[in-house]
């Protein structure tokens, strides 16, 4: 397979699509099209902590992923069978950052879980509303900035009084979190990638 992953990294726009398109004519696995990119991500993410990216290469480089994993996604549907079970994604409210969670809506997706996205700056009645509607046993928050703590909490907070937390496991992500903030927040689990958030996702099942 061409390298997707430097296309990407490189912020070839243009080839990247050009060729994950000549790759799915050829038969290759979308998930394979998938991790490559993935891949890409995270060197977009080193180069950026590096000092050698900006905010804008970061924008450009989520809204390349995001293309194309809308160009796999029909390749992906039915591929791995039986939906796994649901799960309520979104970032928290006060963050508008929404890489991270593409990235892990994409993944879930074509791991075999049907996602509810709420979008960014969600407040916490949108999770509640959507676990409620959905019946999803998992709730994913994506959180980038270190204000949003609060957020975080506050929306396990509404889900506790809604009477959802017994049968509701939490899991967070995003530059920021680790453990220390599971534990201040009251959340399940915290993961440190998207790769991570769906292992974690399927053991929560």
């Amino acid at each position: 397979m061409v390298k997707l992953g430097e296309m990407l990294a490189n912020l070839e726009m243009d080839e990247l699509m050009e060729a994950v398109q000549k790759e799915l004519d050829q038969g290759t696995d979308p998930v394979e099209i998938l991790k490559d990119c993935e891949a890409g991500m995270v060197a977009v993410g080193e180069k950026f902590s590096a000092g050698d990216y900006f905010v804008s290469d970061l924008m450009m480089s989520g809204e390349m992923f995001k293309e194309v994993g809308e160009m796999l996604e029909p390749h992906l549907a039915g591929k791995t069978g039986e939906s796994l079970g649901k799960v309520v994604l979104g970032t928290v409210e006060g963050d508008i950052h929404d890489i991270g969670k593409d990235l892990v809506y994409i993944m879930l997706k074509s791991g075999g879980f049907d996602v509810i996205d709420v979008g960014v700056d969600a407040k916490p009645e949108a999770f509640v509303d959507a676990l409620k509607e959905s019946g999803a046993p998992v709730l994913a928050l994506s959180c980038l900035l270190t204000t949003c703590y609060d957020s975080i909490l506050n929306t396990v907070k509404a889900v506790e009084a809604a009477g959802l937390r017994d049968q509701v496991k939490i899991i967070i992500g995003g530059g920021p979190t680790d453990e220390s903030v599971v534990t201040y927040t009251g959340a399940d689990a915290v993961g440190d990638d998207a790769q991570s958030a769906v292992r974690i996702c399927k053991e929560m099942m």
